[in-house]
């Protein structure tokens, strides 16, 4: 018996950047505001600037959403496959229209499936959520969880999995993939890398690959939690 089911998920990864490309280009009143929620934390070698540079894109109110990579299963023929697709764009408010638009369409045919990734429940969910409502977009139903139970959301965490009731405990998507035998969807950018590529090289698409990388591997490692092979390369497509 499967230790999580796959049919009903939508595995799901973000990648995100800070609000503005430079900290000076935030208004007086935002760059007071970035002081009062980050302040605290800068370290004695960092400024206010570079601390704007290095960790704005983790809060959904300095930052902003530049990609969304889902993946759910499909019959495809007589075979089953994982198909993915991302929405990378500048304008985030479309990138997020898009979205919700696809989400509600997949919410029309499907019944009882959850979201599934790595830290989705601390991140990605509550992130997307707030950009969401931030760009004055309607919340899809999928992800009203503000008024539920823990026990009535439903989402499927590989972090959250892997602590056993370890609450203590972090691992990174990258080093529960090397546990599991599982190659690695670091092979070419890390998360810290994304700002510059967005902001600097322009370069979504690069995101987009890297950020489709993060969904594949959580598919594998919930499939290796289940004792299945990994997913081979005619396995998955791309739209």
């Amino acid at each position: 018996m499967a230790i999580i089911e796959t049919g009903s998920l939508i595995f799901m990864d973000i990648e995100t950047a800070s609000g503005k490309a430079n900290f000076e280009e935030l208004s007086e009143d935002w760059q007071a505001l970035w002081n009062k929620k980050a302040g605290k934390t800068i370290t004695d070698d960092a400024t206010l600037e570079s601390h704007y540079h290095d960790k704005a894109a983790l809060f959904a109110e300095f930052g902003r959403v530049v990609c969304i990579s889902f993946g759910y299963y499909r019959a495809s023929g007589s075979e089953r496959k994982l198909r993915i697709k991302s929405i990378a764009k500048e304008d985030e408010k479309a990138l997020l229209q898009e979205f919700c638009d696809d989400l509600k369409q997949f919410e029309k045919h499907h019944r009882g499936w959850a979201f599934a990734g790595h830290n989705i429940r601390e991140f990605d969910i509550p992130y997307l959520s707030r950009r969401i409502l931030i760009n004055g977009l309607e919340l899809p139903e999928s992800m009203r969880f503000y008024d539920k139970k823990p026990w009535d959301i439903l989402l499927v965490d590989t972090m959250q999995f892997w602590r056993f009731g370890d609450f203590k405990s972090y691992i990174s998507l990258e080093l529960l993939a090397a546990a599991l035998g599982i190659p690695s969807p670091k092979d070419d950018i890390d998360g810290s890398m994304v700002g510059e590529i967005f902001w600097k090289d322009k370069d979504l698409k690069r995101i987009a690959v890297y950020c489709q990388k993060d969904v594949l591997t959580v598919a594998n490692i919930i499939r290796k939690l289940n004792g299945k092979p990994l997913l081979q390369s005619e396995e998955v497509e791309y739209v």
